[in-house]
């Protein structure tokens, strides 16, 4: 078997599948990436038995065949080429690979194609398609709040909720909770479905900038994702997921409205000086003023910082986790955010200031409170 192909498409091919590739599989074919050409067309894949990526593109080949080659020595070799053609020859008894370029000529030790695990077949499955951008913004806004316990594996992934409205997405881990919704996308059938963490950091990463669509096709086991031309292939997460609405508090008297970037800076200033297990920082609101505090007892640090503020509400003082807040405050895309509490014990949410929202999607964040040091 023998296929001439140029070293930059293939790079670039290879890197868009390679996070798939994990450094520890109880297999070592899942080390390799799995060449399959069929007439002139070559798909490259990539697994870890969970997840599954491919890959086409055009090669010069007279005949058909499968091998596969150890990603990592292929990947660095690839690196350090410039842009040229590669001849690959592969004797099929022993599966030995000769590479060729212009510099000179480089053997290496494939396995067996067919002992590739099989890519799963999906059958019996439903179809949605979505804007790749829309995909994107979804998993960006969902994917950090997700939980790593692997006790609780509904909470490790992202849960897709399909409605003839709207499409949700929503990510906790108990501490905190994002529900994004999108009021542009409609399902023409009723069902929820989550997909693990990994796959969807993968579909962020490969995703395309221009504005193209991604077609969805998913059953009861598995989620199949293709845009231009990259597939990614995912085992669902079995389980029920937790009826997050029942947490979200529906009274929140206390509405306090502040400049993102501005209250972001300040929380990360001043969390350099919060205790570093609870991460804990406190806010004390009074009229037009808000105090961003932390202090470290242990270590004698503290740091407070006071900005202005736009309130209506009872005057409170609520402790939050920095590390939580940050993270959400990143993720949100407005100038201000609206920030809606009840007690000092209850669940704070995080909204978009309703003068800049996008009447196409809904984002809430939620952030239970930490006991304040007294």
């Amino acid at each position: 078997m023998k296929f001439i192909v140029s070293s930059g498409m293939l790079l670039k091919n290879l890197q868009a599948i390679s996070g798939v590739l994990n450094t520890s599989t109880p297999l070592p074919i899942l080390e390799d990436f799995l060449f399959d050409i069929v007439e002139g067309e070559l798909t490259i894949s990539a697994s870890d038995l969970e997840t599954t990526m491919t890959t086409k593109m055009n090669v010069e080949a007279k005949e058909n065949g499968k091998i596969a080659i150890p990603a990592r020595i292929l990947l660095d070799t690839l690196k350090t080429f410039p842009e040229q053609p590669l001849t690959f020859t592969i004797k099929s008894e022993t599966f030995a690979i000769e590479l060729s370029s212009d510099y000179g000529k480089y053997n290496l030790s494939g396995q067996d194609g067919e002992e590739f695990p099989r890519i799963p077949v999906i059958e019996d499955v439903q179809t949605l398609e979505m804007p790749t951008n829309v995909l994107s913004e979804a998993i960006n806004k969902t994917v950090f709040a997700t939980g790593n316990d692997e006790l609780r594996p509904v909470m490790t992934g992202v849960f897709f909720q399909l409605n003839k409205d709207n499409i949700t997405f929503v990510a906790t881990d108990a501490h905190k909770l994002v529900r994004y919704r999108r009021n542009d996308l409609k399902s023409k059938t009723e069902t929820s479905f989550i997909l693990p963490k990994k796959p969807l950091n993968l579909l962020k990463n490969t995703l395309p900038a221009e504005d193209t669509k991604v077609s969805i096709n998913y059953n009861n086991s598995n989620a199949f994702f293709s845009f231009n031309n990259i597939s990614l292939i995912c085992r669902l997460i079995d389980g029920r997921y937790p009826n997050y609405e029942a947490v979200i508090p529906k009274e929140n008297p206390n509405a306090l409205t502040v400049d993102r970037i501005a209250f972001l800076n300040s929380i990360k200033r001043v969390s350099i000086f919060s205790n570093k297990s609870t991460h804990q920082v406190r806010l004390k609101i009074t009229g037009s003023e808000l105090q961003v505090s932390a202090e470290d007892l242990d270590f004698a640090n503290a740091a407070n910082e006071k900005m202005n503020c736009s309130y209506v509400g009872e005057d409170m003082e609520i402790g939050f986790n920095a590390r939580f807040m940050v993270d959400m405050l990143s993720n949100l895309s407005t100038n201000e955010v609206l920030v809606e509490m009840s007690t000092p014990n209850r669940a704070g949410l995080l909204l978009e200031a309703p003068s800049e929202r996008n009447s196409d999607e809904d984002i809430l964040m939620l952030v239970m409170p930490v006991m304040l040091n007294s």
